[in-house]
């Protein structure tokens, strides 16, 4: 898992059957050597833009969709309301 900052939507009206009904945002990850990078999230929980989310991947991330057979690599499973340090705090 990872943390991202959810920095947009991503709308596409034609996809694999399968990810029909499934909400993609774009998330750029925060910290690490990965830090900048971005990537398309498959979204379950209604994170929003500007959201600080926990990202899983791969076998956990379809688990989160209840199908193994889903062709998404990565997906949003937790919302950052406060970090351990302390600094940043979600907005109501």
């Amino acid at each position: 898992m990872l943390t991202a900052k959810v920095i947009d939507h991503i709308w596409s009206t034609r996809k694999a059957e399968s990810l029909n009904g499934l909400k993609f945002m774009l998330v750029e990850v925060m910290g690490g050597k990965d830090a900048g990078k971005r990537m398309v999230v498959a979204d379950i929980i209604s994170a929003g833009v500007g959201d600080r989310v926990i990202v899983t991947f791969g076998s956990a991330a379809r688990r989160m969709l209840r199908n193994d057979e889903i062709p998404v690599d990565a997906a949003i499973v937790g919302i950052i309301d406060e970090d351990c340090t302390g600094f940043e705090t979600r907005e109501a």
